[in-house]
C-alpha cells in the first residue's frame, strides 16, 4: 500500500511513499526499546545540549521545512515559517526548563524522608493531526524526549513529508536513532501498536471520535493517554469591551490557519449593546482577507487542507442554512481549482443547526447575539466541547469572575486563545483530558514515583 502526499493548492499528488510492513514497524519498536533503556540513564545536561541543537536545525532550515507544510496542507508559507519557529522555541524552553520541572520534590513528613522522583516511562506513542504538522508534534516530543522517553510517530496520513522531517530534525540534532522514529502506517494499524507491550503511553492530539477509539483501546490495555480532541470556542464580547480591537482580533482568532485549528475561535457570543457594531467591523475585516496560493506573499488564507474537507464543511453549511441559519458572509465554495472554502459568517443559529452543534473545521464564523452576560454563558457552555474560550471586558475584576463560569480548559481575557511552552493546554467534556506543555505536560509521561527513606 503507498500513502500520498497531495497538495491542496491543486490536489495534484506530490509524492507517494509506501507504507511500512509488518516487518519494518517491529524493526522501529525493537529500535525505540532498545534506545530508550540507554536513553533514561543520560543526563539532563546531555539531553538538553541534543535539544537545544534540535532547535538550531529547525531554525536554520525553517523555509525548507515550512515549505512542506505549505505544499502538504495548504498552511500560508508565512504561518508555516513561524510555526516552525515556535518549534524551536518549544525545544528550548523544555531544554532549559527540564530538570528543574523533574527534579525531586520533597514531601513533607515527620517520619524520616520522602520526595517524589519523576521516572521516564519508556516509548510513547504520539498519533498527530496535520492541520499543525510540526506543532502538535514538537510539543508532546520535546517534554516527553527530555523525560528520557522515546517517541514514536504516528502521523496523519496526508502530511507524510512532515512526519519524516521531525525524523530528520532530531537525527540531524544528533539524537539517538531510536529516540524519536515516524511510522508511516494507516489508523487501522493503531490497536496493534497500543497492544504492544513495548509500548508505554500514548497522546493524540484527533477529532472526538479518534479520540474514543484510542482511548477505548489503551484502557483495555491499561495504559496511560493524553487526548487533545476538538473544539467549538466561544469569543464571548461584553457590552464594556474594545469592540473594534475585540472584532479586528476575532478575524484572525477564526481564520489563522484557514480556521482549521482546535483552539480557533468559532461561536461568537456578542451582547445586543454592541452586537451590530461587532458585526460591521467583523464582517469588513473578514471579508478584506485576501484568500490565494499559500506560497504568494499577501495571502491571507489559501485552501483547506483536503477536497473532503472543504466538502464536508460546505455540507455543513448548507444544512444550517436549510434549517433558518442566516449567511452573512460567504457561505460557499469558490469556482476555481484547489480545497478553497470562501470566508464566512453565519448568524441566527439555533439548536439543531450543524453550526450550533457541531464543530466547524474551517474558515465559518457563528455569530450569536444575547441580551447580556448571563445568557452568554448559557451560549457558551452549551456546546459537547470545552477546549478554550476568551472574554472581552475593559473591567478586569469582572473578566476574572466571568471566565470561572465557562467550562474549558483555558479562558483568556481580551486575548485570542493560543498555545504556549510555558503554559497548560488540554480540555474538558469531549475536548479530551490530560495537559500538554508547561510542567503539567512533562509529568503526564513519567512516573510519579514515591520514595520514603528511614532514618
Amino acid at each position: 500500500m503507498s500513502m500520498q502526499s497531495t497538495n491542496p493548492l491543486n490536489n495534484k499528488v506530490i509524492k507517494e511513499f509506501e507504507e511500512h510492513s509488518d516487518a519494518q514497524i517491529e524493526e522501529i519498536l525493537q529500535k525505540a526499546d532498545a534506545t530508550y533503556y540507554q536513553w533514561r540513564k543520560t543526563s539532563f545536561e546531555e539531553r538538553s545540549k541534543l535539544m537545544h541543537k534540535a532547535a538550531d536545525v529547525l531554525r536554520n532550515n525553517k523555509d525548507k521545512y515550512a515549505q512542506i507544510m505549505t505544499d502538504e496542507m495548504g498552511k500560508t508559507k508565512q504561518q508555516a515559517i513561524a510555526e516552525v519557529e515556535k518549534c524551536a522555541l518549544c525545544c528550548e524552553y523544555y531544554a532549559e526548563h527540564a530538570a528543574k520541572f523533574l527534579a525531586d520534590e520533597p514531601l513533607p513528613i515527620d517520619e524520616g524522608e520522602a520526595y517524589i522522583a519523576y521516572d521516564p516511562m519508556g516509548a510513547v506513542l504520539a498519533i498527530m493531526p496535520w492541520n499543525f504538522p510540526y506543532w502538535q508534534v514538537i510539543r508532546f516530543a520535546a517534554p516527553a524526549l527530555m523525560a528520557g522517553n522515546v517517541g514514536i510517530l504516528k502521523h496523519a496520513s496526508n502530511v507524510p513529508q512532515c512526519a519524516l522531517a521531525l525524523e530528520e530534525v532530531f537525527r540531524e540534532a544528533g539524537f539517538p536513532p531510536g529516540c524519536f522514529q515516524s511510522l508511516l502506517i494507516p489508523s487501522k494499524k493503531v490497536n496493534h501498536l497500543l497492544e504492544d507491550p513495548r509500548i508505554k503511553a500514548a497522546t493524540l492530539t484527533g477529532s472526538e471520535g479518534a479520540g474514543s477509539k484510542v482511548a477505548a483501546k489503551a484502557g483495555q490495555e491499561l495504559k496511560k493517554t493524553v487526548l487533545e480532541l476538538g473544539g467549538s470556542d466561544p469569543f464571548i464580547v461584553l457590552a464594556d469591551a474594545d469592540v473594534e480591537k475585540a472584532a479586528t482580533t476575532a478575524v484572525k482568532a477564526r481564520m489563522q490557519n484557514c480556521g482549521q485549528s482546535c483552539i480557533a475561535a468559532k461561536r461568537f457570543i456578542v451582547v445586543q449593546e454592541v452586537y451590530d457594531q461587532f458585526i460591521a467591523v467583523f464582517k469588513e475585516k473578514m471579508a478584506a482577507l485576501k484568500q490565494g496560493d499559500p506560497n504568494e506573499e499577501g495571502t491571507d488564507y489559501g485552501p483547506m487542507a483536503r477536497e473532503d474537507l472543504a466538502d464536508e464543511l460546505l455540507e455543513q453549511v448548507k444544512k444550517s442554512v436549510e434549517k433558518g441559519a442566516e449567511v452573512l458572509l460567504g457561505g460557499d465554495r469558490p469556482v476555481r481549482e484547489g480545497a478553497f472554502f470562501n470566508a464566512t459568517i453565519l448568524g441566527k443559529l439555533k439548536p439543531g443547526m450543524p453550526a450550533y452543534d457541531e464543530e466547524l473545521f474551517g474558515p465559518v464564523a457563528s455569530v450569536f447575539k444575547v441580551k447580556d452576560e448571563e445568557e452568554a454563558i448559557l451560549i457558551a457552555n452549551d456546546s459537547p466541547y470545552g477546549l478554550g474560550g476568551c472574554v472581552w471586558t475593559k473591567d478586569i475584576e469582572k473578566g476574572k469572575r466571568f471566565v470561572r463560569q465557562v467550562d474549558s480548559g483555558a479562558v483568556y481575557i481580551n486575548k485570542m486563545v493560543a498555545s504556549h511552552p510555558a503554559l497548560p493546554f488540554g480540555g474538558v467534556k469531549k475536548s479530551g483530558y490530560g495537559r500538554e506543555l508547561s510542567h503539567l505536560g512533562i509529568r503526564e509521561f513519567v512516573n510519579q514515583k514515591t520514595v520514603w527513606l528511614e532514618k
